[in-house]
């Protein structure tokens, strides 16, 4: 009888120590030292990005890290912080890579910065690109863009924010349309698999292409877009705005099909349902997981008890075992498109882009800090 009350007693124990919160300065902590190591590195938010070929530095990959850094700003606003987002859209005179009428989200990406900086300090020249930009795609029939899902979360938000903004919804029909004809019509019969809770990356591993095991290709920072767009979509819309019921249900149906899947490390493998290819600890899949979950216990969206033990695991798993302490990130993936790029990970292994790994670090590092005890 005493070893059973011993056991249930250190079980209860168990489960109290996996949903203990990590201080919050301890957060913020860690989230100032990975953006200081950056910083530091890239003092020059104009210096062109070199690795296989040179890019200006207001491409995706970039302004990802920029998405982060203002998460950062919105929970610990510094001027320091401000002035290195605002200098670097001065720098690009608040435009994009490729136009300001592009149809490809990744050149858009920027304007979600740009939009959180006009919020602070409006002037109309700020969202002239921007303004233009989302225009041609309001004012265009084409729903078909965003044919690959990273697509999802580059130019979702946008179109919520200018919404917002303008107090339009067409704004938000133009989302709605958008993402529903990736959801549903890419790939023939649509990039979500409604079974499965989760998404193809792009018409390319729609079935019949299978994994090693046989199983579907669910690349993991693929899916990692998807739940951040879903997320901050749901952060930025009013509660009235049209579908967003359809948001909801999506995050849900993500998070619950995530759930099982995670290592017990923490860390999500690059292919979700087959461990075997290229397994391993990555980072930016797991942070946009981590981001999504924790922003959907902190809105009332997932059940908190279900879903905080993956929450810290993650973030617990990312800190202890990619963060060094220096500020660089480990085990984050290079860019790609599936989860034999960029391989193989390490603890010390520098990526070809540091910025996104980082900008979902700080995305998913802001909800952690929100958890409320």
């Amino acid at each position: 009888m005493k070893k059973i009350v011993c056991i249930i007693i250190a079980g209860i124990s168990g489960i109290t120590q996996a949903q203990t919160l990590p201080d919050r300065a301890e957060v913020l902590g860690k989230m100032e030292l990975a953006n200081k190591y950056f910083m530091e590195k890239w003092p020059d938010v104009g210096k062109t990005i070199i690795t296989n070929k040179e890019r200006p530095s207001h491409i995706w990959t970039r302004a990802v890290y920029y998405e982060g850094l203002m998460a950062l700003h919105e929970i610990y606003p510094r001027e320091e912080y401000y002035n290195y987002a605002k200098d670097w859209a001065d720098f690009h005179q608040w435009g994009f890579w490729g136009g300001n009428t592009t149809r490809n989200a990744d050149n858009y990406c920027a304007a979600q910065t740009y939009i959180d900086l006009y919020n602070l300090s409006p002037s109309p020249e700020k969202l002239k690109n921007t303004r233009a930009q989302t225009a041609m795609l309001l004012h265009t029939p084409q729903n078909d863009d965003w044919s690959w899902i990273d697509a999802i979360q580059m130019g979702m938000p946008v179109l919520a924010k200018m919404g917002v903004l303008e107090n339009d919804d067409r704004y938000f029909e133009k989302m709605y349309s958008m993402y529903m004809f990736t959801r549903n019509k890419h790939g023939k019969n649509g990039l979500f698999n409604e079974k499965d809770g989760l998404w193809w990356r792009d018409a390319d591993f729609t079935p019949p292409y299978k994994e090693p095991n046989g199983e579907d290709c669910y690349w993991s920072r693929g899916n990692g877009w998807v739940i951040v767009a879903l997320a901050k979509v749901l952060d930025i819309i009013p509660e009235n705005a049209p579908h967003r019921e359809q948001y909801v249900k999506d995050l849900k149906q993500m998070a619950k099909a995530l759930l099982p899947v995670q290592r017990k490390d923490g860390f999500w493998n690059v292919s979700l349902h087959d461990p075997t290819n290229y397994g391993g600890k990555e980072l930016t899949g797991t942070a946009m997981f981590i981001y999504g979950m924790a922003y959907g216990v902190n809105n009332g969206i997932l059940d908190r008890d279900t879903y905080l033990p993956a929450i810290l695991k993650g973030w617990n798993a990312m800190v202890k075992e990619s963060l060094h302490d220096n500020g660089f990130l480990g085990y984050v993936q290079s860019t790609g498109k599936e989860p034999k790029d960029g391989q193989p990970l390490s603890y010390t292994k520098i990526p070809d882009f540091e910025d996104y790994g980082l900008g979902s670090f700080l995305l998913a590092g802001s909800e952690v800090y929100k958890l409320e005890k």
